[in-house]
């Protein structure tokens, strides 16, 4: 089968780890495992980051990548696959695919058959595609850790990204005031066509925000402290500029913020997600739809950053 897999590590060009070829076919790690026929997968920064050798070791290799994808399963049901993986052998306790099984970036792929959940009918497969790793992300942030309110606002620094955009999108879909920053004048104007208002970083705020989405650390986390009202959620999932960010402790307990970490989702997250763009209210923001074949042009878009919204490969059918 074709796939898109990780040969060696490259950190200064994970391109030339990728290799787009013929893959043996999955083989399913125990009992209650099936096979799904992918028909849309897309791609995630986990993805270049696993050519670069984050997170795997050298006797992995091959491993195919991609955590997220779409397809039929052996008895002919469209479904989407929930890629959080039970692994007791993982900090964590889960892995996803392509990190200790091979990844969703192939014509075929096997995974327990728990983590399959129905495709609603009126959800294309490259919009279902779209949801498992950064939009699932997303959505905990701002409804399970956020605990996002009826009149909430919501800040999201670094709108660019795919988790921050995908914020973006959902909270302005539950009806909060969504207020994004970006340094890319180009992405503000994305932002604001999603209903918005759209800030350079650092900008003052008309208001006080509840619930603040940061995934990008150092660069933007004073600002986040400054914007949060008192009670207000900072719920965090990713560090683009560093692991290292200074806090006002004093800030902390007098406006009794909290700061919350946040990973992936639950697989009823996943659902609900899925009802929301099954529903109308919500659509995921795709960048491109590329044809399988067209994959290591895929990874050259994402790795180039002038990427917004999420780009989706669709197998032949």
């Amino acid at each position: 089968m074709r796939a898109a897999f990780a040969t060696a590590f490259d950190d200064a060009d994970p391109l030339a780890a990728l290799t787009v070829g013929d893959a043996p076919e999955p083989s399913p790690s125990g009992p209650g495992w099936v096979t799904v026929r992918v028909r849309a997968a897309s791609l995630n920064h986990h993805d270049l980051w696993s050519l670069r050798g984050v997170g795997l070791r050298e006797n992995q290799l091959p491993m195919i990548l991609g955590t997220d994808a779409a397809g039929v399963d052996p008895d002919g049901n469209e479904v989407v696959i929930y890629p959080v993986i039970p692994d007791p052998g993982d900090p964590r306790g889960y892995s996803l695919p392509s990190e200790r099984h091979p990844g969703t970036l192939a014509e075929r792929v096997a995974v327990p058959r728990e983590n399959l959940v129905p495709k609603p009918a009126t959800v294309s497969f490259a919009d279902a595609a779209c949801l498992p790793t950064a939009w699932l992300t997303a959505y905990r942030m701002l409804v399970t850790r956020g605990r996002l309110g009826e009149g909430d606002a919501v800040l999201v620094q670094g709108a660019g990204g795919g988790v921050a955009s995908a914020a973006v999108a959902i909270g302005v879909a539950l009806g909060a005031r969504v207020y994004a920053t970006s340094r890319d004048a180009a992405k503000r104007e994305r932002v604001a066509a999603l209903g918005a208002t759209a800030l350079e970083p650092g900008a003052r705020l008309p208001e006080r925000v509840q619930v603040v989405v940061e995934t990008v650390g150092p660069a933007t986390f004073e600002h986040s402290m400054k914007c949060a009202a008192p009670g207000a959620r900072i719920v965090v999932s990713g560090a683009t500029t560093g692991a290292e960010a200074a806090v006002n402790l004093r800030r902390v307990f007098a406006m009794q913020l909290e700061i919350l970490g946040s990973s992936m989702g639950s697989r009823e997250e996943l659902v609900a997600l899925l009802d929301l763009v099954a529903a109308g209210r919500l659509r995921p923001i795709v960048d491109s739809v590329l044809p399988f074949d067209a994959a290591r042009e895929a990874f050259a878009r994402l790795a180039a950053g002038d990427v917004f919204g999420k780009i989706v490969l669709e197998a032949a059918v």
